[in-house]
């Protein structure tokens, strides 16, 4: 076969024809080099990019793992604080003997939980007196109250809690109205 009928059958393949001369051969070379260069640095920017996301996924399972137990656990938190609530401060004080050791164990239990619930990370949102929030609080009722400004908390009926910056649950509250309204004479 001649030269001829090979640069055809290369042609044919889909392969590069040989550059007429030198400087059409640099010139090839170079567009290749550039092409490369530029896959090398986007494979090295998406591989960067996946490195950042898969650290955030992990630092964020860390933080938010744990919501649906928390979740969960919330219920006996309340159902204790409920009970020491239901115990009067009169009963409290009048309480002797084995009454006594259940309160204090009841009270000791709650406080121990509340621990634990803050090592990890979750937080009670408590927001007597704040301004209302939506993304943090949950109004059930409005209330007429002179002592606090027309939309802040005026009550709180039941704490809310948040993880990190995620709530968990908001809290339950009573809005102010602020001044109630005078009935006409």
């Amino acid at each position: 076969m001649g030269d001829d009928t090979k640069r055809a059958e290369i042609r044919e393949n889909g392969a590069e024809a040989e550059p007429a001369n030198e400087n059409d051969a640099v010139a090839v070379l170079e567009a290749q080099v550039a092409e490369l260069r530029d896959r090398f640095l986007r494979a090295v920017a998406e591989a960067e990019n996946v490195r950042k996301r898969a650290e955030r996924e992990v630092a964020d399972e860390r933080t938010y793992g744990i919501s649906k137990f928390a979740r969960d656990i919330l219920e006996v938190a309340d159902n204790l604080a409920r009970t020491l609530e239901a115990v009067g401060a009169d009963a409290r004080s009048s309480a002797d003997g084995a009454l006594k050791t259940l309160l204090d164990g009841v009270e000791l239990t709650e406080r121990d939980l509340q621990k634990a619930l803050a090592k990890n990370g979750i937080r009670q949102i408590n927001p007597q007196g704040e301004k209302f929030n939506p993304h943090f609080h949950q109004a059930v009722f409005e209330v007429p109250d002179a002592d606090v400004p027309a939309g802040a908390v005026a009550q709180v009926i039941q704490p809310g809690y948040a993880i990190g910056e995620r709530v968990l649950r908001p809290a339950m509250v009573g809005v102010s109205k602020g001044k109630a309204a005078e009935a006409p004479e």
